[in-house]
């Protein structure tokens, strides 16, 4: 006997999902879209697309400034100069001049900001050193999409809560 897929008892709701119209995350985009999902961030698969490579550019900046990654782009440079010796094309006042993998002094105080598709690197400040945003606007985009997710009882994991999705029963009252 086989079983078809719409045979099979689900405890997933079956059917299209409920979900109001919402801004997109991406900086820069912001539109109204009504999502397939109740998951969904972004408008387009453009907008995904772009927060994906914003985040691997993230996580790039990170494992560079580990030490794991200072080590393996001290060995690359360290390759790079044994080929550059072996051609005998650059003068050694050029490998002087030329500085890869070097950053200015001032942009490595700074620290990137967290919102999706946003690219400004800020100075945290000294009464706030854990400041994560460059600018209360990304903040609060970050922080309603959050709560959303909260509301409909989504974990960071992946799964889904039903104890705390019954918590909450929509936005407050005078919410609009």
């Amino acid at each position: 006997m086989v079983l078809l897929q719409d045979d099979c008892p689900s405890s997933r709701r079956q059917g299209p999902v409920r979900c109001g119209p919402r801004i997109c995350l991406l900086k820069g985009c912001e539109q109204w879209f009504s999502p397939h999902h109740s998951r969904e961030r972004y408008c387009s698969a453009a907008c995904s697309e772009a927060a994906r490579l914003w985040s691997r550019r993230l996580a790039a900046r990170r494992y560079r400034a580990s030490e794991r990654g200072k080590e393996c782009r001290r060995q690359q440079a360290c390759r790079y100069r044994e080929r550059v010796r072996q051609r005998g094309e650059e003068s050694e006042e050029r490998l002087v001049e030329v500085c890869e993998g070097h950053q200015k002094a001032e942009d490595s105080e700074k620290i990137p900001c967290l919102r999706p598709g946003c690219y400004e690197l800020f100075s945290p400040e000294r009464r706030s050193p854990l400041k994560k945003f460059c600018s209360c606007l990304c903040r609060e985009a970050l922080r309603r999409v959050r709560k959303r997710e909260a509301r409909w009882g989504w974990h960071r994991s992946g799964g889904f809560d039903e104890d705390r999705s019954r918590r909450f029963r929509g936005p407050p009252d005078g919410f609009r």
